[in-house]
């Protein structure tokens, strides 16, 4: 393989050391999730390949296709296939379904600057149980209200966590107004459980906390005007344990370039008490329960 040296040595191997870091981290995942031994070694093994490699991935690919990865030292068709894809989209699928089967806390945790007492205020409070939801949260304003996030803390965990998640730059700041209206969000939500109680939505199987590989869960498409929705139960771990999961609603809306989430639930205390309510926009939902006539506070 050619060599290289000198100061352009970091920015070509960009890839080679994010593709490393990302299968030490598949490696460990593995691991915690019990699975076969010699797998997760092989991830650690490509790791050390790539780390001592003097020749960018990309370059590799061009000249010599994927049967070029595969004569590289403890590389062989399987990491070589997930090295191509990776460089090709960005995206490693097999450390993302790990990380989904990852139990919400050890998530939390896994992100520099977040410790266990950290990760149990968040999961708590905030109702966080994975990486995507702390980064909507480090950017709508929910993490800056939590006592202890300065500006500096808060930048540090967007850049761990956009990293994390294998993005170039963190998502732009939304505008407030961006968001779905509170009374549209409880609409759809309505309308996702009433047509689920009567059988008449379609049923996907989740690929996770599903060991049986069944079709339960029930998806609703909806759209009010331009904005898209797409709703379904959680099926996140907390939701299992708790016994909500025909109760937390997770709702996904798209209108142009703008997207994101929601979870709808059923609150259990304070004023909101027996009402849906969309968590982290209590307050807004204080004032459209009051604005109904049906909130007495």
């Amino acid at each position: 393989m050619s060599g290289t040296t000198g100061h352009d040595a970091g920015p070509r191997l960009a890839t080679n050391h994010a593709i490393a870091d990302r299968f030490l981290e598949t490696a460990r995942l593995l691991d915690d999730q019990g699975a076969n031994p010699f797998r997760a070694r092989a991830y650690r093994q490509g790791a050390e390949t790539l780390r001592r490699m003097r020749r960018p991935v990309e370059e590799i690919l061009r000249a010599e296709g994927i049967q070029g990865l595969e004569r590289l030292p403890a590389i062989g068709r399987g990491l070589a296939a997930v090295i191509r894809d990776y460089v090709e989209t960005r995206r490693m699928p097999i450390q993302e379904r790990l990380r989904e089967r990852q139990e919400p806390l050890a998530a939390l945790r896994s992100v520099p600057g977040i410790g266990p007492k950290l990760a149990e205020r968040l999961h708590d409070e905030l109702a966080i149980e994975t990486l995507e939801e702390l980064e909507a949260a480090a950017w709508d304003g929910r993490l800056a209200r939590l006592a202890g996030f300065g500006d500096r803390r808060l930048a540090g965990i967007r850049a761990a966590v956009a990293e994390r998640l294998g993005r170039r730059r963190p998502p732009p700041e939304r505008p407030p107004a961006a968001e779905p209206p509170i009374g549209e969000l409880l609409e759809v939500d309505r309308e996702y459980r009433q047509m689920a109680v009567a059988h008449r939505l379609p049923k996907v199987a989740p690929s996770r906390m599903n060991p049986l590989h069944r079709a339960w869960l029930p998806i609703l498409h909806t759209h009010r005007g331009a904005r898209r929705y797409t709703a379904l139960f959680s099926n996140t771990p907390r939701a299992h344990e708790l016994g909500r999961t025909r109760d937390w609603v997770v709702v996904y809306w798209e209108q142009g370039a703008d997207r994101g989430q929601h979870t709808v639930v059923t609150a259990t205390l304070g004023p909101l008490r027996s009402r849906r309510v969309v968590r982290g926009r209590e307050a807004e939902c204080e004032e459209y329960y009051r604005g109904l006539g049906a909130l007495v506070l």
